[in-house]
């Protein structure tokens, strides 16, 4: 990288600052994991459709922040990530410039391996949301991040899976969502007093890695997860049970979160397992459309866009027509890893090495429209973010801030 940059310490966090002006909307919310539909699509516009020899400039590197895999949420003119250091998990706030506002505690360090802090926190309403490694769900005061309420998973009947719970939490109207497990398989506290509002009843599961995804059909609401038995729903009024499926059941790990689409709910998981696609009917219910096995996704996710998937698939990327699961290509990118969509394009993010792309998105195939790369060491299981005219890279104990717009 050939960017001119000067170095801040800010409360023990190197600051890298690029020669590059702060053209970052204030405005613009990535308020969880997966953005604010929980799809992995951005509302951005105006970005650039090819990037330069080296990549996008850098706006400014965060260094020191501590191991984890969980993606940022940005809100408010706040960049939030976390990270687990000694026996504690830990928040930090940035402002947009990449200074350090405030960092606190929000539970113990996970006692599963591997070390590192799991879910990413989930914004609203002024407050942080975050589901602990270990089960602590905890509320936070957005602005400085002092603790309003807490409960534990275990008050539930839950226990985590064999890699901790790794869940972001969903926000839903005055409710927050999340799975303990057991039993009472998925729970709703109220989003301010943290009072439970329901707990599922008659669907009993590990909660497994998955997160919480809301949608509307035939004029209701209603919630879908992953879960170590296979895929569930509920009524997001009650916790009602409508349907479930056990096509992934007792697999080695479910990790990606469904997506919902043109009355189809998709959801693929890796270990050599694939994906199944549910098709909604009129009385809240869902019967199986189709599986298939062109899309082994571990971790990184997928999105839909113009009735096609676009996701994680082995070793690289595969896209699939989304109403019947045909297989449109397939293509290695920049290596097995996770995605988000804005402004038509695809942003690859390698678990290993590093490695980002720009890449079309189109059912014609796959084609790379710039690269950079990121220092760092391990797998990296955190999402790219594009949000505001910029993309967040998080990768070991660095996070990446480029810019992005059309200049």
């Amino acid at each position: 990288m050939k960017t001119k940059r000067a170095v801040l310490m800010l409360a023990c966090v190197p600051v890298v600052l690029a020669a590059v002006p702060d053209r970052a909307s204030a405005g613009a919310d990535w308020p969880g994991f997966r953005g604010p539909a929980r799809d992995g699509k951005s509302p951005d516009k105006g970005l650039l459709k090819e990037w330069p020899a080296g990549g996008p400039a850098l706006l400014w590197k965060a260094e020191g922040i501590g191991k984890g895999f969980s993606s940022v949420a940005v809100s408010g003119g706040k960049v939030y990530v976390t990270r687990e250091v000694g026996a504690d998990l830990v928040v930090f706030a940035f402002d947009l410039t990449g200074k350090l506002e405030w960092k606190k505690q929000a539970g113990g360090a996970c006692k599963n391996d591997p070390p590192g802090a799991r879910g990413t926190p989930t914004l609203d309403s002024g407050k942080l949301y975050l589901l602990s490694g270990n089960g602590r769900l905890s509320c936070l005061d957005a602005a400085a991040g002092e603790r309003l309420w807490a409960r534990e998973s275990r008050e539930f009947g839950g226990s985590p899976g064999g890699w901790g719970y790794a869940e972001s939490v969903l926000v839903d109207g005055d409710r927050v969502v999340f799975k303990p497990g057991g039993r009472n398989c998925l729970a709703a506290l109220d989003k301010t007093s943290g009072t439970t509002l329901w707990q599922s009843r008659g669907y009993s599961a590990g909660p497994e890695y998955s997160s919480c995804l809301r949608f509307s059909s035939g004029g209701a609401d209603f919630i879908v997860t992953g879960t170590s038995k296979g895929i569930v729903c509920v009524r997001a009024s009650d916790g009602q049970v409508r349907w479930s499926n056990a096509f992934s059941a007792d697999n080695t790990a479910n990790c990606p979160t469904p997506v919902c689409s043109d009355d189809f709910v998709f959801w693929a998981n890796g270990y050599g397992k694939g994906g199944i696609c549910m098709r909604l009917t009129a009385d809240g219910g869902a019967e199986e459309a189709w599986t298939t096995h062109d899309m082994d996704c571990h971790h990184g996710g997928y999105i839909v866009d113009g009735g096609y998937i676009y996701g994680n698939h082995g070793g690289g990327w595969s896209c699939l027509e989304l109403s019947s699961g045909v297989k449109k290509w397939q293509h290695p990118g920049p290596g097995k890893g996770s995605l988000c969509w804005a402004d038509g394009m695809l942003y690859l993010f390698s678990e290993n090495g590093g490695q980002a792309a720009l890449a079309t998105c189109s059912p014609d195939g796959l084609v790379i429209k710039g690269r950079v790369k990121v220092e760092g060491s391990g797998p990296s299981w955190a999402h790219p973010v594009v949000i505001g005219g910029r993309l967040y890279l998080r990768y070991d104990t660095n996070l990446y801030c480029f810019d992005v717009r059309e200049k």
